[in-house]
């Protein structure tokens, strides 16, 4: 890049003119960025025997933003250019007014990578795509003649960022995204259930074409297809639940993890604030989020503020000892930025997020966890749920559960249906298993309007006493 000419992806804004009217617009202000953004996205859908979707969708622009304590002044606009920017700025000032703010000090540099600066849409010609999508539709018909309808999808995206700060420091981020999913349908006798499996990164398309990679895809969405077709009526009742190792860890992500947002925190709205340095989950819990993991959905190089990502332990041995926080939280709390600034794109301004979120694990063999079950339920797949970030009451319900009685598997289960809390649930936490794991990369959370990738992980784990919702007492 030269020195007089702004070019994070050949637009023709002034460097040197946008950086004097960035200063403007945090002129008395304590924090500010002007972040630039390029997004490219292409999706395929091949459903039922034939294309469904083909989809291309290209967008760039940028979010001007001005911070004074509680307040902040956000203007985005999808031109980039001086006219623009001058409007944006006129916005910006109206909440940092007259100011007497001080501007904090701009994020460490990092020359870390954690991912390949490549677009992965370029990564595999089009015709190549879609062959994928025809083998997968065929492939997965002959895996079994109950097999009724397929659904498959190959998603990659390019997101190029630049934050520009006050200082006239820069920070630049090449982010690829890729994901594939196959669905499956089966019928039995004219009863119809369905399986999926899906799963990708910040990689290349390559890996995910290859055959054993979607190959083994239709068959773990074919086993859960399969599955279901036995499955009974779920019981109803309090009972102890063992909970799979890997995706459910959505259910920790969504119960626990959004409470220990910063932005919560600070307004005591969690279920957990004003709660550091106390107990708030049984012994030999400890859960991280942590962004730095390389390839993984959920990871950034640096957040949306231009802070480097970290690798954050937020429950220590049952202990509370930290919050993901954003600058602007951060600064308001006294503490560091823990990296966890995220935007969904140059139109919405920055809030603490999540990026890969697991609970580590312990030392108890699965196997015998389940053994030690008398009356429950073993949960290794999820669908959706929703929480109160307020009180952490959860419901999530299950894709693929197991009815267990005096520690043996019985019959799957269908309509499960987990409630609780999440500050009782982590208490109630009796065992965790040796295999940690992550989810395949799938993941994605909403917040306030705005959703971003993420990942979640945790070993196999007993939960004491959670309230399962069923169809049959």
């Amino acid at each position: 890049m030269s020195d007089d000419s702004f070019r994070p992806f050949e637009t023709t804004l002034d460097r040197e003119a946008a950086l004097a009217q960035l200063r403007e617009a945090t002129r008395g202000a304590e924090d500010g960025e002007l972040f630039l953004e390029r997004r490219r996205a292409e999706g395929l859908l091949f459903d039922d025997g034939r294309v469904k979707t083909a989809s291309y969708d290209a967008s760039e622009g940028f979010g001007l933003r001005a911070v004074l304590g509680e307040v902040t002044g956000y203007a985005h606009s999808s031109e980039i250019s001086e006219a623009a920017l001058t409007r944006a700025v006129e916005t910006a000032r109206l909440a940092v007014g007259d100011g007497g703010g001080t501007l904090a000090d701009a994020p460490a540099r990092t020359n870390k990578r954690l991912y390949t600066d490549a677009d992965p849409i370029t990564g595999a010609e089009f015709p190549v795509k879609l062959d994928t999508l025809r083998q997968i539709d065929a492939f997965s018909r002959d895996l079994d003649p109950r097999v009724v309808q397929v659904s498959a999808s190959i998603a990659a995206s390019h997101q190029e960022v630049t934050i520009l700060r006050p200082d006239g420091s820069e920070v630049h981020d090449s982010r690829p995204m890729t994901r594939v999913n196959v669905s499956v349908i089966v019928d039995q006798n004219g009863r119809r259930e369905t399986g999926s499996a899906s799963g990708g990164g910040r990689i290349g398309l390559d890996g995910l074409l290859d055959p054993s990679d979607w190959q083994s895809k239709a068959r773990e969405a074919l086993r859960i297809a399969v599955v279901n077709l036995d499955a009974v009526p779920a019981p109803a009742g309090v009972m102890d639940v063992v909970l799979g190792p890997g995706w459910p860890g959505i259910l920790l992500h969504e119960a626990i993890g959004h409470g220990l947002e910063g932005d919560f925190n600070r307004k005591g709205s969690s279920a957990f604030a004003g709660l550091m340095g106390q107990r708030i989950a049984a012994r030999g819990v400890t859960v991280l989020d942590d962004g730095t993991i390389h390839d993984r959905r959920g990871s950034i190089t640096v957040d949306d503020e231009g802070t480097p990502s970290g690798k954050n332990v937020l429950i220590e041995d049952g202990i509370l000892v930290g919050y993901m926080q954003d600058r602007q939280n951060a600064r308001l709390m006294g503490v560091k930025p823990t990296g966890n600034g995220r935007r969904e794109s140059y139109a919405h301004a920055p809030m603490p997020r999540m990026t890969n979120t697991y609970m580590l694990g312990g030392d108890t063999e699965p196997a015998d966890m389940v053994a030690d079950l008398k009356d429950g339920i073993y949960a290794v797949g999820f669908g959706g749920g929703q929480v109160d970030i307020t009180n952490g009451k959860f419901v999530f319900s299950c894709t693929e559960a197991y009815r267990v009685e005096n520690g043996k598997v019985g019959a799957p289960v269908k309509g499960a249906t987990l409630i609780g809390d999440g500050a009782t649930a982590l208490k109630q936490i009796r065992a965790l298993g040796n295999d940690m794991a992550l989810d395949p990369g799938m993941g994605n959370c909403g917040k306030q309007g705005q959703w971003v990738p993420v990942g979640v992980g945790q070993p196999t784990v007993m939960i004491g006493g959670l309230t399962v919702g069923g169809s049959a007492s």
